[in-house]
């Protein structure tokens, strides 16, 4: 079970994050309270192992600036969360990072992983990192296969049954590892990746 923390903001983060064994670890370089500048993305970047993918998370931002940003920060993927086109993707992929494709899951949304050329598809709940949970019977006739990412309202006390009910490649967390909106709880950053690591076993 592949298991990604998002929303990192302090190196304490990025260090409990690795020591709890996530595999990749976000950084919003958007508009959001868990938002870093470019500056603190590189310095906690370089935090971040090689065996731990560090991942640039945008909404609202236009290809040619994800691809600035990107650059600046370091990061080692790109994730575009939203209504982007594929003509976005080609451009930002152009800069030689994997890409993450982050929606939420329509009657219209391609669920087919690498349809924008992404490495990872992410199915997440209509308002990001709101912690809200969605109806995940949504993918009885939509369910993705190979490399897709569960988030939406995910915590340690319900992944193991989210993990069940969709099973999925991996899962993505943010505000259900925190202890207050855009403030990390370390404790609850291991717990999570512990149960994630149980149920996808």
């Amino acid at each position: 079970m592949y298991v990604k923390l998002c929303g990192l903001r302090t190196t304490a983060d990025v260090n409990a994050a690795v020591d709890a064994g996530a595999d990749a670890v976000g950084f919003v370089l958007s508009e959001s309270v868990r938002r870093v500048d470019p500056d603190t993305a590189r310095r906690l970047v370089r935090e971040v192992p090689p065996h731990v993918l560090s991942v640039g998370v945008f909404k609202g931002v236009g290809a040619a600036e994800v691809r600035r940003l990107a650059a600046e920060s370091g990061v080692g993927a790109v994730q575009l969360h939203g209504d982007y086109p594929p003509e976005a993707f080609d451009e930002v992929s152009a800069a030689g990072v994997p890409l993450v494709r982050a929606v939420t899951l329509t009657a219209d949304t391609d669920v087919r992983v690498g349809a924008f050329g992404e490495h990872m598809l992410l199915l997440d709940s209509p308002v990001a990192g709101s912690g809200e949970r969605w109806d995940l019977t949504a993918l009885d006739g939509a369910r993705p296969q190979g490399r897709w990412l569960l988030a939406g309202g995910l915590g340690v006390g319900n992944v193991a049954e989210a993990v069940a009910r969709a099973r999925p490649w991996g899962v993505d967390v943010s505000s259900g590892i925190e202890a207050g909106r855009g403030v990390k709880d370390h404790g609850l950053m291991r717990e999570f990746v512990a149960a994630a690591r149980a149920a996808g076993a």
